[in-house]
């Protein structure tokens, strides 16, 4: 019992480090490396942005140098998705969110936009932009909270839709803003912005690995590993009695469907019970049927 209490702080700890660390590394690519080439995120925090350049160009509101105020729009453009994330995701998941899209919003603010771009080449800029920022979001997924906007839209539509993912979703979401772009600046910024919010949402699908299917076969000769995985991990196994073909014993081979996040936490389970057992692990697997997805 000790074990297990021990084991939900470890686990909570690092949800919190995830999405705290995720915030700051989300902030860090867009503000220093993505911002300051005037390009623009997609989804709302380019909402948020737009917003930021009306209010700064257009009603010349003045603003201390060097302070984002995208950052703060955020956060209340945030604010009735919360609301979302509360109906469909659980209480904890739209807490969770709301300290998380606080805390990201702070680092959008005070962390400094260079006067200059650190790196002058656009392609450069929004690759390497895109891997930071994407890495970051994905941080904050991992630790099974939300940066907001599009995130929570996305994970409320992959908890009903399990064929979706959160890139999917932010690249949907992103064809609204580079429309409005494409009307206010040159074709050349929304192409630039179009290479790095793909790149974003290709690296956040593959940090985020809730949303990756794995398929684990495990091979052992002794029992009480497919009562220890239901009750445990949550996950229905599959029993066959097999043989091993070079000394004639009897082995059982299980079947279990789990997310990528859970790999650690199944590998535990086996090797506390048969720490000579065989694991494959199949990782991208298309599931259809009775699957629950846990984001």
């Amino acid at each position: 019992m000790l074990n297990e209490i021990s084991e939900k702080k470890k686990e909570v700890l690092v949800q919190g480090i995830d999405a705290v660390a995720g915030s700051f590394i989300f902030a860090l690519g867009v503000n220093v490396l993505i911002t300051p080439l005037g390009l623009y995120n997609g989804g709302f925090m380019g909402i948020a942005q737009l917003l930021r350049t009306f209010v700064v160009q257009v009603m010349h509101v003045p603003v201390p140098g060097g302070l984002d105020l995208s950052g703060l729009i955020y956060f209340i453009m945030n604010i009735p998705l919360f609301y979302l994330g509360y109906r469909v995701l659980g209480r904890q998941f739209a807490v969770k969110t709301l300290i998380t899209v606080a805390i990201q919003s702070i680092f959008l603010m005070i962390i400094p936009i260079p006067a200059t771009p650190v790196i002058d080449d656009y392609l450069t800029s929004c690759i390497i932009g895109g891997i930071v920022a994407g890495t970051g979001t994905g941080l904050v997924l991992r630790g099974r909270s939300s940066g907001g906007g599009q995130d929570i839209i996305g994970l409320c539509c992959t908890k009903k839709y399990p064929g979706f993912s959160v890139g999917r979703i932010n690249i949907l979401m992103n064809i609204f803003v580079y429309m409005i772009c494409l009307f206010m600046f040159n074709i050349e910024i929304v192409i630039y912005s179009l290479i790095y919010t793909t790149i974003l949402s290709i690296a956040i699908d593959r940090v985020h690995i809730q949303n990756i299917n794995m398929s684990v076969m495990i091979f052992t000769k002794k029992t009480g590993i497919s009562k220890a995985v239901m009750e445990q991990l949550g996950r229905g196994v599959t029993n066959w009695d097999g043989e091993g073909a070079y000394t004639n014993k009897t082995s059982y081979i299980l079947f279990v469907m789990i997310s990528k996040y859970e790999v650690g936490q199944i590998k535990r389970i086996v090797h506390s019970i048969d720490p000579d057992a065989f694991m494959i692990f199949t990782e991208g697997c298309a599931v259809d049927g009775n699957f629950e997805k846990r984001l």
